[in-house]
Formats: C-alpha cells, sequence, structure tokens
C-alpha cells in the first residue's frame, strides 16, 4: 500500500506531462501484448504445415492440402491456401500463379507489420515528451528564483523535481518498447522466411504436376 502511495506521489510531482506519458505507456503495453499473441500464433505451426502440404499434394490430393492450410493461421498458410486454390482446376494461366502468391505475401506483410508504427513513434515520442517536461521543470525553477530573488535549494527543487520525473518516466517507456520493437522486427524477418519458403514449395508443387501432366499451364 505504501509502494502505491509512493508511486502515486511520484506521478502527482511530475506535474501534466505524466499523464501522457501514462498513455503511451499503456497504448505501448497493449499493442506488445496483442503482437506478441499474433507473431507467436503466426509461426507456430509452419514447418509441419509445409510438410503435410507436400505430402498431400504430391500425391495429387490439392483439395486436402488446400483445406489443411486453410486450418492453419498465420502468414505462410494464407500462400499456400492460395496457390492451392489457383490449382484445384489442373489449369492455370502462365504468371498467374507468381502473381496471386505474390499478392497475398504483400497483404499478410502488411498485417504483420500492423502496430509497429505505433511502437516506433512511441519509443520516439516519450523521451522527447521526457525532455519536454524536463525544460517545463528548469523554466519552473528559473521562475521561483526570479520570484524570490535569491538562490535557495528549497525554492528551486520542485521544479528541478519535476524534470528529472518527467525525464526519467519517458526513458523507462520508451527502452522496454524500443526493444519490444526490435524484437518484434526480428520475428517479422523469420516470418518473411517462412513466407518465402511456402512460395517456393507451392512453385515447385505446379512444377512437378506440369511435369507429370496433371496441371495445363496456358500461355496468354
Amino acid at each position: 500500500m505504501n509502494r502505491n502511495y509512493e508511486l502515486l506521489t511520484l506521478f502527482a510531482d511530475g506535474g501534466l506531462m505524466m499523464y501522457p506519458l501514462v498513455i503511451c505507456s499503456l497504448i505501448g503495453l497493449g499493442v506488445i501484448l496483442a503482437k506478441f499473441w499474433a507473431l507467436w500464433v503466426a509461426g507456430r505451426q509452419t514447418a509441419s504445415l509445409i510438410e503435410q502440404v507436400e505430402e498431400a499434394a504430391a500425391a495429387g490430393r490439392l483439395d486436402e492440402a488446400a483445406a489443411i492450410a486453410a486450418s492453419t493461421p498465420g502468414p505462410a498458410a494464407a500462400i499456400l491456401v492460395a496457390g492451392l486454390r489457383r490449382m484445384r482446376n489442373l489449369r492455370i494461366q502462365e504468371g498467374e500463379l507468381e502473381q496471386v502468391v505474390s499478392t497475398t505475401g504483400t497483404i499478410e506483410l502488411s498485417f504483420l507489420e500492423r502496430g509497429l508504427v505505433i511502437l516506433a513513434t512511441i519509443a520516439n515520442v516519450a523521451p522527447l515528451m521526457g525532455f519536454l517536461g524536463t525544460v517545463a521543470g528548469m523554466i519552473l525553477a528559473f521562475d521561483s528564483i526570479a520570484t524570490a530573488g535569491d538562490v535557495d535549494p528549497t525554492t528551486v527543487a520542485g521544479g528541478i523535481k519535476v524534470a528529472l520525473l518527467t525525464t526519467a518516466a519517458g526513458l523507462t517507456i520508451a527502452i522496454p518498447i524500443n526493444i519490444g520493437y526490435n524484437f518484434f522486427v526480428s520475428r517479422i524477418d523469420k516470418l518473411i522466411v517462412d513466407m518465402e519458403s511456402s512460395t517456393q514449395k507451392i512453385l515447385n508443387i505446379a512444377w512437378d504436376l506440369e511435369r507429370e501432366g496433371k496441371l495445363r499451364v496456358m500461355s496468354g
């Protein structure tokens, strides 16, 4: 209880700039939790999915392969679904398959990157808000000196405290959010590799079917 009281006191002593900083921290926390869950779900079954789809497609069971991919969340699965559904009637236009998987990959990548702009903005803005609070606190300190007519530590202590608290709050928010942002970027890079693997797998399946005479590729 005492600790909660101390936190509330520090918040109150930080001045008005503490309110937008708290809002930034809440938004950042929400985005981090949602992004962590979304990326975990997107990449947890990719390896086994590609193996199952390849096995079903190699046996000529394209409907089954598409159903397996459709039942699995994630960008790699979406690319496999798009490609397999195009090949289901065993007849495609030349270049159609490449265009379909490329378009699907672009759409899925935009979903993966959703929210990163918010985290990057908070990571950049939170320290600036803290520095703005620092400037405001120093203005209060010098205003107190001007009003009192002399330099008394107790006179300027309030303004300096505001300056230090807002700076500390801004950095405390920005550091973990920046770490989270970099972590998500690395996870998305791994998922992009999985998407490229799925794209190549679809093309390999199409080439194998065409070589066996089971898939007809029509020009123009």
